[in-house]
């Protein structure tokens, strides 16, 4: 198990926890003075009021809500949103409504999905050729045609 330290910014702010034993995610919420009205095609830096401390092996990604991306279209931008191991300021959910109707997004609203995982460093090296492969510089949809 890795262990994380979650900072509340606000003694108001609930720490996130698992909701089932099976869940790889705990929920973030917005931690917010006032409601923020998103518009359809527009996006939105939500607070959560935490801020945390992890092992350098890992990264946090912040990953959208399945419920709000179905029922409203409510989705995070830059999915799955990246938080480095070096990183100590608040978290914040940057979310964009896919949908056709405003979406209300109100104060302690789940808005983000907080999932651990492990890291690898790459050694990264110049070199003057690649070596040759079946696929080659095939990309974007060139597989199994």
């Amino acid at each position: 198990m890795v262990k994380v330290l979650i900072k509340k910014l606000d003694p108001t702010v609930k720490l996130p926890e698992y909701k089932t034993c099976g869940a790889s995610g705990v929920d973030l919420t917005a931690f917010i003075k006032e409601t923020i009205d998103l518009k359809p095609k527009k996006s939105v830096l939500v607070p959560t009021g935490l801020s945390v401390a992890f092992s350098e092996d890992f990264e946090i990604q912040i990953r959208p809500r399945s419920g709000l991306a179905f029922r409203h279209g409510l989705t995070v931008t830059n999915a799955p949103g990246t938080i480095d191991s070096d990183y100590r300021g608040e978290l914040k959910v940057l979310l964009v409504n896919l949908g056709k109707e405003p979406v209300t997004i109100e104060r302690g609203m789940r808005i983000g999905q907080l999932v651990i995982a492990p890291v690898v460093q790459a050694s990264v090296s110049e070199v003057a050729t690649l070596d040759e492969t079946e696929r080659g510089a095939g990309g974007f949809g060139s597989t199994g045609v």
